[in-house]
């Protein structure tokens, strides 16, 4: 399940009843209306050992905008700030310099069901969560039903130890399998980025864009160049990118991810 931690002080707003909204800048998981989510509270922010699950909640409305943007609604259940500047420094303070008034953020609103008895959080588990690795391996796939015809780009990223942090699926409309698995990869590797990796081991079933990415095959149709180019400029943010080609069967988590996505899109556009 996924979570949203809580300064202590918002939190104790929730259980209350006084709030129920937060903000999520660089929001990684993904967050959406009718997940459901643990709410940890973050007693003490330096120990882990002190935070605690205090409930589930509903997500049950998602805005996004620039944070230049966010009017007095938005400040349901968070923090005022007296001008705009003092919100931008206190948000650069939390997420670094690269925060501007055009940084999306999410303001999320819930349903709050408490849990009769808080538990606490495992430490570990925590730590995983918290502290973004900076070595990640990615598997990314590409589909075409049609090949041109409805296709989706997939990609997960894991940590060092196997576990999965990013898990996702993109509907791409009419294009090629080959143009699909190389969106795979070009947004692999942005999420990689935001996530602040450093290292990436990729892996694919496909050899064409394997071996064309360590250039050992040359790339003969054109239309490829543009995204190529735009993957290429992408390994230069990192300090290391390596590409491996595996086997279909070890690639079906990416695979799932496209077909997963795919699926969906066609489904509501009555296409069979």
């Amino acid at each position: 399940m996924k979570t949203i931690k809580l300064d202590h002080q918002l939190a104790e707003d929730v259980k209350n009843g006084k709030k129920r909204s937060t903000w999520r800048l660089f929001d990684d998981k993904d967050l959406s209306v009718d997940d459901r989510v643990m709410l940890i509270d973050k007693v003490n922010p330096r120990d882990h050992d002190t935070w605690v699950v205090f409930g589930e909640a509903v997500i049950t409305r998602v805005t996004e905008k620039h944070l230049g943007d966010i009017s007095n609604e938005d400040y349901e259940g968070h923090a005022q700030y007296d001008s705009p500047d003092e919100m931008l420094r206190a948000y650069r303070g939390y997420y670094g310099d690269s925060v501007s008034f055009k940084t999306p953020v999410k303001v999320i609103r819930f349903d709050f069901f408490p849990y009769e008895h808080m538990a606490p959080v495992a430490g570990d588990s925590v730590k995983h969560e918290e502290e973004k690795p900076t070595e990640i391996k990615l598997y990314a796939d590409g589909g075409s039903r049609g090949n041109p015809g409805p296709s989706a780009s997939g990609f997960v990223l894991y940590d060092m130890h196997d576990r999965p942090l990013v898990d996702k699926g993109v509907y791409l409309g009419i294009t090629t399998n080959n143009q699909a698995e190389y969106t795979a990869l070009k947004l692999g590797l942005e999420e990689a980025r935001l996530m602040g990796a450093r290292r990436v081991h990729v892996h694919m079933d496909s050899l064409l864009v394997v071996n064309q990415m360590k250039g050992i095959f040359k790339i003969k149709n054109r239309d490829l160049w543009p995204i190529h180019g735009a993957i290429k400029d992408l390994l230069s943010g990192f300090e290391h990118v390596d590409f491996t080609h595996v086997p279909r069967e070890l690639n079906k988590a990416a695979d799932a991810a496209v077909n997963r996505s795919m699926d969906e899109a066609l489904k509501h556009q009555n296409i069979a």
